[in-house]
């Protein structure tokens, strides 16, 4: 098994400009992952943004992700440097979710050599953090496990 990766340390008041990015990471502190879909064109737009990158639209709206994805292309890192050099090997893979994005991630939960192309994973979620000094909410970074 993996070891486990480490938390997201910022919470998103201090971290993200207001618009988008904000809307996205204050639901991860809730354990959710929102994607925003351009009510012009329907299309699901990944990385976050207010306007839709195929028609220009700027009627965004937020709706839940499923947590279904599948592994579209992965590595295994065996070496790192600082804060992660201790927990080699892990994965760090692009998954393709249910409702079309393909976003960059971690494969967690599973021994490195299981991972594979085209298999089926499930969103998961580090676990809260403690509240940030200034009384924030932290983050919580979105990973992906193999489905059962």
């Amino acid at each position: 098994m993996s070891t486990p990766l480490p938390p997201a340390d910022f919470t998103p008041a201090g971290f993200t400009p207001a618009g988008a990015d904000e809307t996205f990471w204050t639901a991860t502190t809730e354990g959710r992952l929102l994607l925003p879909r351009c009510e012009s064109c329907a299309t699901v737009i990944w990385y976050p943004r207010p306007f839709c990158p195929r028609c220009g639209g700027r009627d965004v709206m937020w709706f839940p992700a499923s947590g279904e994805a599948t592994v579209y292309s992965y590595t295994v890192v065996r070496k790192a440097r600082g804060g992660y050099r201790e927990l080699t090997p892990y994965v760090v893979a692009y998954v393709e979710l249910a409702e079309g994005p393909r976003i960059l991630t971690n494969i967690v939960g599973c021994d490195p050599s299981e991972v594979g192309i085209g298999q089926a994973v499930t969103l998961v979620f580090d676990a809260p953090a403690a509240a940030a000094e200034d009384g924030g909410v932290r983050a919580r970074l979105y990973r992906f496990r193999p489905a059962d």
